[in-house]
């Protein structure tokens, strides 16, 4: 060290570090109370922040990641703000920074818009888990087992898992099918033109008013839906909750047709004749 100070080179550096500190030492003084002041003061907002968060239900994951990416975004910012109050330029500093940030940004386009997805999907909650989704980019469907950050996972009724970048899910429209305490069964029957609509009809409101899952206080719609190239369309409308639907439609079908047959109403369906001829030499 005195070999140091003894050198030419290192008592000129040294006095300019002396003379730098004497002519910012208030700016110095300034930058240290302002930072301990905006500390303190953006501990106290975080505290009340986590507790924002905590009353509004949200996510614990989502809740704890935001509540870090902001401190650490607003302590940066007092940090660079104290250097400049020092007398530090930081002009070229953020200049590289931003160029830096625009490249990382490019670099990893696709894992920052499925982890902003799942931060909206975890904030504005259109589905939770235990829904069951349909989305309309692939048409994948399934109950909602897991919402993570970059991905979500739904379960298909044949024990299937999916995984969906949260992308995807943000930014296209989804069907939340369970959202709802009942849901609306449409069937369609075809029948033949020579059979009575009016005894059609009656039967299949008989058979309606024996399935005890459908919702009593909702109407029953029995309705010719269309007078199609080889049959009549008769549509059903009849509610049950969505527990209950798809076991409701298949039984129906089922019920359907088995009293059709005993009643003799005729249900068309294509047919195919072949004529085989032979030709004599």
């Amino acid at each position: 060290m005195k070999a140091w100070l003894e050198n030419e080179k290192g008592m000129e550096m040294l006095d300019k570090v002396l003379n730098w500190c004497g002519k910012t030492a208030g700016n110095i003084v300034i930058a240290a109370i302002f930072l301990l002041v905006t500390f303190r003061v953006l501990n106290s907002f975080m505290k009340l922040l986590k507790k924002s968060f905590s009353r509004s239900n949200m996510e614990e994951t989502v809740a704890g990641f935001l509540v870090s990416l902001i401190q650490t975004i607003i302590r940066a910012v007092l940090i660079l703000t104290a250097a400049s109050i020092v007398g530090f330029e930081i002009t070229s500093f953020l200049t590289v920074l931003g160029s830096a940030g625009v490249a990382i940004g490019l670099a990893l386009q696709g894992s920052l818009s499925n982890f902003a997805g799942g931060v909206l999907i975890l904030i504005l909650k259109p589905f939770q888990v235990g829904d069951y989704i349909v989305e309309d980019n692939k048409n994948n469907e399934g109950t909602v087992i897991a919402i993570d950050i970059f991905y979500t996972k739904l379960l298909t009724i044949d024990n299937k898992t999916v995984v969906i970048p949260n992308g995807i899910l943000s930014n296209t429209s989804l069907t939340n099918v369970t959202k709802q305490d009942k849901r609306r069964l449409d069937l369609r029957f075809g029948i033949d033109y020579s059979e009575d609509i009016k005894r059609v009809k009656d039967v299949l409101l008989e058979i309606m008013k024996q399935e005890e899952r459908i919702l009593p206080g909702e109407e029953i719609k029995i309705y010719v839906e269309e007078l199609g190239d080889s049959a009549i369309q008769i549509g059903v409308r009849v509610w049950t909750t969505m527990e209950d639907y798809w076991d409701v439609k298949w039984a129906l079908l089922e019920k359907v047709k088995c009293r059709f047959d005993e009643e003799k109403i005729t249900i068309p369906y294509n047919h195919l004749n072949v004529t085989v001829t032979s030709e004599e030499k």
